[in-house]
């Protein structure tokens, strides 16, 4: 059997009709997911079949192409995308586990009582490092607890939980968005990081300063603007340098510790401001009390999980450390994968590498087993930790892995292409549509990594169909992405479970969608902006 050729105009000879037989999968992920409200890895796996059929029946591609460019699909999903969130989530629980997350919960309360500042340290900051480190819906179940046990209302624990969840998004978990997005668009990952590590920073610039809006309005505005702004500053800037020069895995812990650190200092330089109110040993209470301080031996040891993981990732950065990982590497053809763009070139899925030591979740793994000894976790009590973190993440396992297989079904056969040279119709009007794309996905899926996964290479195909830079659009889905996280029934539902208000999506949904349309408008038009000389600087 030759190699399968593919057609962007497969479906009776037309370009249109093969790109709406193509919407078919997605049109069926998204219509469960949004209207019939499935659960996330059914509609995954219905999509994944619907993928199928189209490149069977529809393109014409031989059964076992077809179903081996799923199976790339799936084992790419799970390494290394999955292998980078079973272990940081397992650094994560060791630290519940030892009683070492209280620590740090209490010592954000201890910082400051007034509640904007709590808002940016916890909603915000917290939020963002383990949004770094789990992603998934962890940071708006953890920090909107945490923000009630501090002595927030419920709803507005919740509504500043999912606001906050934003900027950091497409770095989350180890940089998997971005990964995944570099993976499936077939661009270099420094680069396309580079351009999102452009967009998304101007985000951040924002996002605390909405948060105290939420918060206290207008007087928590005039009031508490200079740590809101400077906590947007900092990591706006941490995020840019780096997602750009020192390492996309770490670009949210660097720029999470960074803002954090520069509230709590400026507090210090500022005792006397109203937003810099602490009270050093306060008794546990109730609402808005926080207990005393723990010992300077335990608070190191509870923030040791997180200098870890940066000092082992900043150590296989290095220059004599890192040349001698990358070899460590497995890269071959992919078995019954053979297949051909329209112009005749091998296509990118056809081969599978991984570099297994430099990896994230393999540095992931090394900075966990660190952990274990130092936090006297026990190897039996690592091992049990680490079997639940499996258990939990059955679903988004399944789910992950049959979205990263539909996507490349759609690729391998074309549907992808067929869809992204009809798109390029719309020409200079993409620009701005890009990040509305990335914006649907992800408000309708939950996750940056599914929307990237499902509308990478599509932005990329689309891109050179209307002349537009390929690494802007891509940068594009994963940054406007970042904004309809709030909007998404799985993050809805976290947040409403989490703080007891069952039933409440709709309320919250109301109280969020303003502000997540608004900040897609700067979005776009920032995006808009870069493909033109005015802000085309802005580009690498």
């Amino acid at each position: 059997m030759g190699p399968y050729q593919q057609q962007v105009d497969a479906v009776g000879g037309s370009l249109g009709w093969s790109a709406l037989v193509s919407v078919v999968p997605l049109a069926v992920v998204l219509v469960l997911l949004g209207v019939l409200r499935t659960r996330a890895h059914w509609a995954a796996l219905a999509g994944l079949a619907a993928s199928l059929v189209v490149a069977i029946a529809g393109y014409g591609m031989p059964v076992v192409p077809a179903l081996s460019s799923a199976a790339h699909g799936a084992v790419f999903g799970f390494f290394p995308i999955l292998w980078i969130v079973i272990n940081a989530l397992w650094v994560f629980n060791m630290t519940v586990a030892t009683g070492h997350f209280e620590i740090l919960r209490e010592s954000f309360g201890a910082l400051s009582d007034d509640r904007r500042t709590q808002a940016i340290l916890v909603a915000f900051c917290f939020g963002a490092l383990l949004e770094a480190l789990a992603g998934f819906g962890a940071p708006v179940a953890i920090t909107s607890v945490m923000l009630v046990a501090l002595g927030f209302a419920p709803i507005r624990a919740a509504v500043v939980a999912l606001v906050a969840n934003t900027a950091p998004v497409a770095f989350g978990a180890m940089a998997v968005p971005v990964i995944t997005l570099a993976q499936v668009s077939g661009l270099p990952l420094e680069l396309v990081a580079s351009v999102v590590g452009r967009q998304t920073p101007v985000l951040a610039l924002f996002v605390p300063l909405v948060l105290v809006f939420l918060v206290d309005g207008r007087r928590g505005l005039r009031q508490a603007w200079v740590p809101a702004l400077t906590c947007g500053v900092v990591f706006a800037v941490g995020q840019f340098v780096t997602s750009n020069f020192l390492s996309v895995p770490l670009t949210d812990i660097v720029a999470t510790l960074l803002a954090a650190f520069a509230v709590v200092v400026l507090g210090r330089l500022r005792p006397d401001a109203p937003w810099a109110a602490r009270r050093p040993s306060i008794a546990a209470g109730g609402p808005g009390t926080a207990t005393a301080p723990a010992a300077r031996g335990e608070m190191f040891r509870a923030f040791l999980p997180y200098l870890l993981i940066v000092a082992v990732f900043s150590l296989a950065q290095l220059p004599g450390i890192k040349p001698l990982l990358d070899k460590a590497v497995v890269k071959f053809h992919w078995p019954g994968l053979d297949v051909l763009t329209p112009a005749g070139k091998p296509h990118s899925t056809t081969t599978f590498s991984l570099t297994y030591l430099t990896t994230a979740g393999t540095l992931m793994l090394i900075a966990g087993l660190i952990v274990v000894p130092l936090l006297g976790v026990g190897v039996g009590r690592a091992l049990r930790s680490y079997r639940d973190t499996l258990v939990n993440l059955r679903w988004a396992i399944l789910t992950v892995m049959a979205v990263l297989a539909l996507a490349y079904v759609m690729n391998a056969s074309g549907q992808t292409t067929s869809i992204g040279m009809f798109v390029a119709g719309l020409g200079g009007a993409l620009v701005v549509l890009s990040p509305v794309l990335g914006w649907f996905g992800v408000a309708v899926s939950g996750s940056d990594t599914s929307s990237n996964a499902l509308f990478g290479s599509l932005q990329v195909t689309a891109a050179h169909g209307s002349g537009l830079p390929p690494h802007l659009l891509a940068a594009a889905n994963s940054s406007g992405g970042v904004l309809g996280k709030m909007l998404s029934p799985q993050n809805l539902t976290i947040a409403a479970v989490s703080v007891r208000l069952d039933g409440q999506e709709g309320v919250l949904l109301r109280k969020v969608i303003g502000w997540s349309l608004g900040m897609l408008l700067v979005l776009a038009a920032l995006i808009g902006l870069q493909a033109t000389p005015v802000l085309g600087w802005m580009l690498p």
